[in-house]
């Protein structure tokens, strides 16, 4: 094998507690992580130079800051078999979004890599190495719904392959993970709610009500973002809200056509993509 595509899937948060701040200024959290159908294209290639290309969509940016990249420097000290490769990256997951763009694409990436060099990656391997690069990317080595905890590293699969659809809004603000954080480590007193145990029996029993009426997320604190879950609830969503740190906000629909109407209704006022959730019922990891 030369060659290797991959779609790395954005994920949405149904419920995120951030409960404290770690003396190694992580947070500790409980979530749980949804997979969805939205998505970008990664292609991996052997090449005969020792060196990393990235090829993007994406103008400006530093290749050495990369997430991929340091993934790709990780693992190239460890396995003497990777030789250089060429990456083509077709970004569609808006960035700064709450949509875990960057640690999808290098939870993608290093999976990418294991089968490309046959490295034969254990799971504990890729924890170690998918927590090294960043908070977000050990639940994003699942394509499927997962709860995480700690800083993210703790995983516990859920059973379901609940299909349901979403739409997903962009507004023009973009957020800042640290700065969403620094928001909220000011405040005297944050107030969390953990409805994980009514979200993962949703999720098992694909029952949309009790899914809809249970979605919570820390950072609405400090971002508040009303005006748009409005406007998804007046459009027949059950259920609205922000995406990890922000600035994204989704619905979930009852059905196909309801999303499709809140879609139609809403595409030309902010940058809006429909999609379903995604559970992959292949192991990865």
């Amino acid at each position: 094998m030369n060659q290797i595509y991959i779609k790395a899937r954005a994920k949405i948060n149904l419920t995120l507690e951030i409960l404290n701040k770690r003396e190694d200024n992580y947070h500790n959290l409980k979530s749980i992580f949804q997979k969805i159908n939205l998505y970008d294209e990664i292609y991996i290639y052997k090449i005969d130079t020792d060196e990393f290309i990235l090829d993007t969509n994406i103008s400006g940016l530093d290749v050495k800051d990369n997430i991929i990249y340091k993934a790709y420097v990780k693992l190239k000290e460890k396995f003497d078999i990777i030789s250089g490769i060429k990456v083509v990256l077709n970004k569609r997951i808006p960035m700064q979004a709450g949509l875990a763009g960057g640690s999808t694409d290098c939870a993608s990436f290093i999976l990418g890599m294991d089968k490309l060099f046959d490295l034969n990656l254990t799971g504990e391997q890729l924890v170690i190495l998918g927590k090294s690069l960043g908070a977000d990317v050990v639940p994003c080595l699942y394509n499927k719904a997962v709860l995480a905890e700690g800083i993210g590293e703790i995983i516990t699969k859920i059973d379901t392959n609940f299909k349901y659809y979403i739409v997903v809004i962009k507004p023009e603000l973009s957020c800042n993970t640290g700065k969403m954080f620094k928001k909220l480590d000011e405040r005297d007193k944050i107030l969390t709610i953990d409805n994980s145990k009514n979200v993962v029996k949703a999720l098992e029993d694909n029952n949309i009500e009790l899914l809809s009426n249970n979605l919570y997320n820390t950072f609405e604190e400090v971002l508040d973002l009303k005006p748009i879950k409005d406007e998804l609830i007046k459009n027949k969503a059950l259920g609205a809200l922000l995406t990890g740190s922000g600035s994204c906000v989704y619905g979930i629909f009852k059905n196909k056509q309801d999303a499709k109407f809140a879609y139609n209704n809403l595409k030309d006022e902010y940058k809006t993509y429909i999609c379903t959730s995604y559970n992959s019922l292949r192991e990865e990891i």
